[in-house]
């Protein structure tokens, strides 16, 4: 278009006239005289006519001009940037052009004619060569700059042609692996008649190194695609070398590094192989991972090593992490007084895993110390061993308890990096609790000592897409824990909770979230069971807007006494409206529950809370703030609620 050749045309003049100047002989130079003051001699005549910006041609836009003719050279204009002609080209041209382009990047800024011209010719060659890379080695584009209002447009027209096919795909190299020739060709995914994409090949070549080492082959080697392409045919050809070596079993793990954490014999129980086993590298992959998941290794390096001619030991280099940790917390809860909290741990006290902590808290409501123990990887992957003392006085509004505790379980915990679909948990729990209530009927205080011992289990299914911040699936949970107590006699009861949440999206920008819970207590009266193993509502994990055990029966003194049932919901609305950028969110809420004094839950006279929470999704997980109001307010409740934490409500 005249817009670009103009430009090239100008400058070739203004060379050449250098070029006669400085091929003159010497003797011409050297005898030449010079007044400096004399004008210049005029330039060639283009043989191009200036082109009048006030015609009805040049004013509608009918005929393209070069953004020399609209404004004086060094004046700086604003201007805006169109491409036509990429529709229905797949890849990702246009997203990459919009990333790369020079005229894009400054189109937010002025720029005088010989930048914009200049940035146009380096946009087009842009363009061509990402039309390359797609398969379009026959693009031609066409630039032009023409006034629109108070700025310039600037608009590459391009045709891209006709689309490049393979013709033939050679994989030279797959006859020696024992019969996974056409299993690793469809990995490759390049066939005859695919398009001749750059980004095809490559991750083609990348799917093929993939499934090599996941099909016993570690020490594959996979030369780069050599792509003949034939402009007369319009078409190409692929040659593609694999050396894909012998193929492997798994042998022995070594442990080498700097006092690494724990041996051999541990790494092998984490890891998902067995020796013996074909090898892939998936399993290896996933070994780094769990590693790293221990918390006790900062970096770690796995390699395979040949033994033989089919077996690879995986040498293991692991740089330990801090081992030691000192936490403190200082806060503030709505029915839960103020209160401090500090905590030392050794993450590796007790080898291999066993994180020990001793945790401390001093509070109005509360006050504890205790000692835990966590063996993680115990005895096989992602089975832990838990282990805990604690010493703690409770001072609530339904109970004042002094008690002390043991216990341990086994469970198989879900977590960021490989969340779970079903986990468990089952272990024992010894408690001695001197727990002050209140007798309901007449409200005088009452002070009962309580030996409980219980075996609590559950069960849990995550069908959900996120472990802090699910968008759609649902989430199913039971706990049954029978308990005997020796208080004036023994006898035995069943504590059962089942917990059940969906979150279904609507759009990019709004889930909505609901969740319910129901439990009893079956085998013993209300009157008989320990204050502090009844079941009380209220709270940012129960029904926001209450505080902590404020839902619920009550005494003659409007105290809460609990109940041997409950049933709860929530619905919200989790939303993330685009004017925030994504990073914040407004939620919504309506929360609903009671307690019961009988051993199954009823689905009426239910107190409801309401209010609206505050989302930041961070990196790591949503971090959620909550304020929420009592729905038709009682005398002595709290008017609002506030409650923060990490990852959403339910």
């Amino acid at each position: 278009m005249f817009g670009v050749r103009l430009p090239q045309r100008a400058a070739f003049l203004a060379v050449a006239a250098l070029l006669v100047v400085a091929g003159r002989p010497a003797f011409a130079q050297e005898t030449l005289a010079l007044d400096p003051n004399s004008p210049m001699a005029p330039l060639p005549d283009l043989g191009i006519p200036w082109p009048d910006l006030n015609t009805k041609d040049a004013v509608e836009g009918d005929a393209p001009v070069s953004a020399a003719q609209t404004t004086e050279v060094g004046d700086d204009q604003r201007y805006a940037v169109t491409v036509v002609g990429l529709e229905g080209i797949g890849g990702a041209v246009e997203s990459r052009f919009d990333a790369l382009s020079v005229l894009k990047s400054g189109q937010s800024k002025r720029a005088n004619v010989a930048q914009i011209d200049r940035r146009a010719r380096d946009d087009a060659e842009l363009l061509s060569t990402l039309l390359r890379s797609a398969g379009y080695y026959d693009a031609d584009i066409d630039t032009s700059v023409a006034p629109a209002g108070d700025r310039l447009a600037v608009k590459l027209t391009v045709d891209p042609g006709p689309l490049y096919r393979f013709s033939e795909v050679q994989l030279a190299g797959l006859g020696t692996t024992d019969g996974k020739a056409d299993g690793l060709r469809d990995a490759f995914g390049v066939k005859v008649d695919t398009p001749v994409d750059a980004d095809t090949v490559v991750a083609g070549e990348a799917a093929l190194r993939e499934k090599l080492g996941r099909e016993g082959f570690p020490f594959a080697k996979v030369a780069e695609s050599e792509v003949v392409v034939d402009h007369e045919t319009r078409v190409a050809t692929l040659a593609l070398t694999v050396d894909p070596g012998t193929e492997r079993k798994f042998g022995a793990i070594r442990v080498a590094g700097k006092k690494p954490p724990f041996g051999p014999r541990h790494v092998q129980t984490i890891a998902r192989f067995r020796p013996g086993q074909t090898y892939d590298q998936a399993m290896v992959d996933d070994l780094r991972r769990g590693l790293i998941a221990t918390g006790l290794i900062s970096s770690v390096i796995l390699e395979p090593v040949a033994v033989g001619t089919d077996t690879v030991d995986i040498s293991t280099t692991m740089e330990p992490a801090p081992k030691r940790t000192v936490a403190g917390e200082i806060g503030y809860g709505t029915g839960e007084g103020f209160r401090v909290e500090a905590s030392w741990q050794h993450r590796n006290l007790i080898k291999p895993e066993g994180a020990v902590t001793f945790r401390g808290v001093a509070g109005t409501k509360e006050q504890l110390l205790g000692a835990t123990l966590r063996m993680g990887n115990f005895q096989r992957r992602d089975v832990v061993l838990n282990g805990r003392a604690i010493v703690s006085h409770s001072n609530l509004a339904a109970y004042d308890a002094n008690t002390i505790e043991v216990g341990a379980n086994l469970e198989r915990q879900t977590n960021i990096i490989w969340q779970k679909k079903w986990t468990y948990s089952f272990g024992f729990e010894l408690i001695a609790s001197n727990e002050r209530d209140f007798v309901p009927t007449v409200g005088i205080a009452q002070r009962r000592t309580f030996l409980i011992g219980a075996l609590p289990g559950t069960l849990a299914y995550d069908g959900s897409d996120d472990l802090l911040n699910p968008t759609r699936g649902f989430r199913l949970a039971g706990r049954v824990s029978p308990e005997l107590s020796l208080q004036g006699g023994t006898f035995g009861y069943a504590r059962v909770q089942l917990d059940g949440s969906y979150y279904q999206p609507f759009g990019k920008r709004l889930v909505l979230a609901g969740r319910v819970r129901v439990g009893g207590i079956a085998g013993a009266s209300r009157e008989d069971i320990a204050p502090s193993r009844l079941f009380y509502s209220g709270g940012g994990g129960s029904v926001r807007g209450y505080s902590y055990q404020q839902i619920g029966p009550r005494n003659v003194l409007d105290q809460p006494i609990g109940g041997r049932s409950l049933a709860e919901f929530s619905l919200e609305a989790r939303i993330r409206p685009s004017q925030f950028g994504g990073n914040f969110g407004i939620v919504p809420f309506l929360d609903g529950g009671n307690i019961f004094p009988t051993a199954y839950p009823k689905l009426t006279g239910l107190r409801l809370g309401a209010g609206v929470g505050l989302r930041y999704y961070s990196n790591f997980g949503p971090i959620r703030i909550d304020v929420g109001t009592p729905l038709a307010r009682r005398p002595g409740e709290t008017p609002i609620a506030v409650y923060v934490s990490l990852g959403q409500a339910f």
